[in-house]
């Protein structure tokens, strides 16, 4: 008898190592139709790119990713979440581009006791009173951009702006963020309406009329062309400068250029991130995108990178032992995986304590017109909300 139930116990032992060994399952949740598509598309041949890079591994655990569309509605990301929680049973649920997704998604994951690692959005919510053991950003905080430009203009020395802004959860972020460094006047804020307004000639009339001396947007993907468009049409360049976030990026200024949009040019932008920054991994992350796809990554593509990287870094910390979940959240909040970014700590909240640069609109070597960055604006900056999280 003694043998019987010592053999039926290896037994049951092999089986449930054999399950542990197999594989890690990952669901990324992003924009793969509508007009957000292409940042999403952008996203997915990152995450795609660092998976060939791991060898199609995490340890000695193989990668089964699952890629779900969120279709630029929040009530459809969370029905996809939903999905990959409930019916797919994912490890981690990694992705969402925009802020009102994640935050109609959020409780799906982590009600059900999943790791949620956000590869853009950022808003203050989830970084602040409703911060969660099981969240991890690897992207940032959405009013640490908008407030690293709120500096830049107190460094130019300009005195008064106008904002122009969508009227969504990112968007009032974007606002909050730069309202919160600038210490000149704001003149005049429109909050339009997200994301079906694509006309602008009326709040660009406003901030003409306003007489600030610099105008603040914060318009991704299809709005922020057709924003450029109606700017350069309106030749407001030389009398109202712009400073932008998460307008002008690798997706963009492709389209801009072959659109002439050379308004773009020498405009200023904050970020986290840059395809010139000299690390190892951002350096082969860059060749090897530029390489498949033709194209300079985004930072989109970028944080989806990492997002990979940073998973990676918990499943191997516990050798596929996918159980031991305060192992692998130790070695997410140690922050210790090749960033695209180079080295970055993080806040209570799980919210990168990160630099941020700013980056200028430039004609690059090949005559295609591409950035670089002009100065740091922030070492090692936390956000404002990590002081409401509890833990």
């Amino acid at each position: 008898m003694k043998r019987l139930l010592g053999a039926a116990l290896a037994a049951t032992m092999l089986t449930a190592g054999a399950v542990q060994s197999a594989e890690v399952k990952i669901g990324f949740v992003t924009t793969l139709t509508t007009g957000g598509a292409v940042i999403g598309i952008d996203q997915q041949n990152a995450v795609n790119l660092a998976i060939e890079h791991m060898g199609g591994k995490m340890g000695d655990l193989d990668i089964n990713l699952i890629f779900g569309d969120d279709g630029f509605k929040p009530e459809t990301g969370k029905q996809v979440t939903d999905k990959l929680v409930k019916q797919d049973d994912v490890d981690f649920v990694a992705g969402y581009i925009w802020s009102h997704v994640l935050l109609a998604s959020r409780k799906s994951v982590l009600d059900a006791g999943k790791f949620l690692i956000s590869a853009n959005a950022g808003p203050g919510p989830v970084a602040g009173k409703h911060c969660n053991e099981n969240f991890f950003s690897a992207s940032w905080q959405n009013d640490q951009t908008p407030m690293a430009m709120g500096e830049v203009l107190n460094q130019n020395g300009v005195k008064s702006i106008y904002i122009i802004a969508p009227n969504y959860a990112a968007g009032k972020g974007m606002v909050a963020g730069v309202k919160r460094t600038f210490k000149g006047e704001v003149l005049g804020t429109d909050m339009t309406a997200w994301p079906t307004q694509l006309d602008f000639s009326a709040e660009l009339a406003k901030a003409k009329a306003s007489g600030a001396e610099a105008l603040f947007i914060f318009y991704p993907g299809k709005a922020g062309g057709a924003f450029m468009k109606q700017y350069q049409q309106a030749g407001l360049k030389e009398t109202l400068p712009l400073y932008t976030v998460f307008t002008v990026d690798a997706l963009s200024l492709p389209k801009f250029q072959a659109a002439n949009f050379t308004d773009v040019l020498g405009s200023q932008f904050t970020q986290q991130w840059d395809p010139t920054l000299d690390n190892d991994q951002n350096a082969r992350f860059v060749a090897d995108f530029r390489a498949k796809h033709g194209t300079y990554p985004s930072f989109y593509a970028a944080q989806a990178y990492d997002s990979m990287f940073l998973i990676k870094s918990a499943v191997e910390a516990v050798n596929g032992d996918l159980s031991d979940m305060d192992g692998m959240r130790a070695a997410m909040k140690a922050a210790t995986y090749p960033s695209v970014r180079g080295e970055y700590t993080y806040g209570n909240n799980h919210m990168p304590i990160q630099n941020f640069y700013l980056r200028e609109v430039v004609v690059g070597d090949d005559g295609n017109w591409t950035t670089k960055v002009v100065k740091t604006v922030y070492e090692g900056h936390q956000d404002t909300y990590a002081a409401q999280c509890g833990l």
